[in-house]
């Protein structure tokens, strides 16, 4: 029996939902609208695209959002100089700089640079301490927090079971483990040179796969019924035409797993969908702490 098609478009339809609602009532109670503004750095047409994706999501849910398209050429001065000028605009409730950059700019600078509290993108490093450490109130990587919501569709409780994580970014890999484990889950991380990574992923009840390998993960490595989510994306020509794939040998691994995300159409929606959500979380902390700034005998930290 083929597997459950995990559908990300709906999940992130519904994620979109909840944070117009969450933005309606912030403004309702006199905060402000939360505004989002996205950094990007020279001409490549992707980045273009995804830019222009995440500002007109922005505004759909009812946020304002800003768009700052710079050179190439600018230098890593000017960059931290507008991302400085942005954490002092109490009006800017998330900043997002568009990765790759270009190889003059130190990208561990610039993360670091955005104060943890309007890193919407969950980068800074005081954010991914609180993700390790298991706090609350820190910004969770957006691709993360968008496939935690999506093993939750399949899952009421995902204590007591096994997962894998095929890949170990900083961006996805890492963060994804640490979620998991705050989860409960029993965790374990591999890569593309993990030794028997074929064992490794039939042992997964939960198998997230994040490597940028295209069909990396085939049918018999799939414990049968187990849950797979694939991150990757990679575009290819195949037969004259070029089209989008996963990690996954999606073919193969549909006939196996109990449930699996598509490429596209699964993880991707859900990205752009968690990072209105941490938008509207950094605009609820500052709304916070300005009302507790503007009481008397209050004392507003952070």
């Amino acid at each position: 029996m083929a597997a459950r098609i995990i559908d990300g478009k709906a999940l992130a339809a519904t994620v979109r939902r909840e944070v117009a609602e969450g933005v309606a009532a912030l403004v309702a109670g006199g905060a402000p609208k939360p505004e989002l503004a996205v950094v990007l750095l020279g001409d490549d047409p992707a980045s273009h695209v995804y830019v222009s994706n995440k500002v007109r999501q922005t505004e759909a849910v009812g946020m304002h959002s800003r768009r700052y398209l710079l050179e190439a050429s600018t230098t890593e001065s000017q960059l931290l100089n507008l991302i400085e000028d942005l954490n002092r605009d109490s009006s800017v409730s998330g900043i997002l700089v568009q990765f790759p950059l270009p190889s003059h700019i130190d990208t561990a600078r610039v993360v670091t640079a955005i104060r943890p509290e309007k890193d919407v993108d969950g980068f800074n490093p005081l954010n991914v301490g609180r993700t390790a450490a298991g706090m609350e109130g820190g910004l969770v990587p957006c691709t993360p927090l968008g496939v935690m919501r999506l093993i939750k569709s399949v899952h009421k409780d995902i204590a007591g079971l096994d997962a894998l994580v095929v890949g170990a970014s900083n961006v996805v890999g890492r963060p994804m483990a640490r979620l998991l484990l705050r989860e409960l889950c029993t965790v374990s991380i591999a890569h593309i040179k993990t030794t028997d990574l074929e064992r490794r992923c039939r042992e997964a009840d939960i198998l997230v796969v994040a490597t940028g390998v295209p069909a990396l993960v085939r049918g018999r490595f799939i414990k049968p019924g187990a849950t797979v989510i694939d991150v990757g994306i990679t575009r290819i020509r195949s037969e004259g035409f070029e089209k989008l794939v996963g990690d996954v040998a999606f073919d193969e691994a549909v006939q196996v797993a109990g449930a699996i995300t598509p490429v596209p159409g699964g993880v991707g929606p859900m990205t752009i969908a968690c990072l209105l959500a941490n938008t509207l979380s950094a605009a609820r902390t500052q709304a916070t702490r300005r009302k507790a700034a503007a009481e008397p005998g209050t004392v507003a930290f952070g």
